[in-house]
């Protein structure tokens, strides 16, 4: 089923996001990782795209399985040292493994890369007519609450977006944040500009200590005072701040949810447990959160 086609029955949804392996001698842990997330049968998962196309044969793969059980997959699709020829065989594979959506990105800079200059491709939005040419895709995109970490300013970062959305960009998910008023505020300002499509809350439970590091390396995303606190409580205690961290997400999406945002994607870290647990906690807010 199409993405787009599942926003269009009007009820909240649930999505999760997985990540394929980087080598040959994890796979078997990691399809096992992604089914056990596939079994909470939300609606629908997200496998991502390695530096440089590094792991592109393991999304389509995991992706592909992830349809096989009855889950609609979105297999992330980057710029990075694609030419046209290696993403019409990219969307060929895709399509011939049942994946009907694809979420078109730039592609981090691969380690030693400055820009994009010798890219052919080098924005999201020239993916797009690419995909759309070779094969019948639901095309998502991604943005960012905060504004891109490369754009100027907050007017440069809504002209991105709108280019993605005139190329046929069909719905948003945000980069993870963690102050719902950032994104209230950037719903705002996409709504005033008349970028109307669908938009999708991305919301990372942050379960280890170091992953907020990280965090705020690559995205620079604002740190509310309060979740500073629960990361210096309990940073050296990884079960407490586990459920710390799934309790804040849940209090976020429950707020998002009750201010009328209708779609949540929770970056899983391809963790089972935390998805099940905030699933469990939405099980009579999100109707596909209950389990018969």
């Amino acid at each position: 089923m199409k993405i787009s086609e599942i926003y269009k029955d009007g009820h909240p949804t649930l999505s999760f996001e997985v990540f394929p392996p980087k080598t040959s001698e994890v796979y078997d842990s990691v399809v096992k990782a992604t089914n056990e997330v596939a079994a909470l049968k939300p609606d629908f998962m997200s496998v991502t795209y390695g530096a440089a196309g590094s792991t592109r044969t393991y999304t389509t793969a995991i992706a592909s399985n992830i349809e096989k059980s009855g889950v609609t997959a979105l297999a992330h699709l980057t710029c990075v040292n694609a030419s046209e020829e290696s993403l019409k065989e990219q969307l060929e594979s895709l399509s011939e493994n049942g994946i009907h959506n694809i979420l078109a990105l730039r592609g981090d800079l691969p380690a030693g890369v400055e820009s994009t200059s010798d890219w052919v491709f080098k924005h999201a939005s020239e993916l797009i007519p690419i995909i759309k040419k070779y094969g019948d895709f639901c095309v998502g995109c991604a943005c960012y609450p905060e504004k891109h970490p490369e754009s100027k300013d907050i007017k440069e970062d809504i002209e991105g977006i709108r280019k993605k959305v005139d190329a046929g960009c069909e719905f948003l998910t945000t980069q993870m944040f963690f102050d719902n008023a950032l994104f209230y505020n950037y719903m705002y300002r996409l709504r005033e500009a008349g970028i109307t499509v669908p938009v999708t809350a991305g919301i990372m439970p942050v379960t280890r200590a170091k992953q907020m590091e990280r965090i705020i390396s690559l995205s620079q995303a604002f740190i509310p005072r309060r979740y500073v606190a629960i990361l210096d409580r309990y940073g050296d205690k990884p079960e407490a701040l586990k459920q710390a961290a799934i309790a804040y997400a849940t209090d976020q999406i429950i707020d998002l949810l009750a201010n009328g945002i209708e779609h949540i994607h929770i970056y899983t870290m391809n963790k089972a447990d935390v998805a099940q647990k905030i699933q469990e906690n939405l099980s009579d807010i999100i109707p596909s959160c209950k389990k018969s």
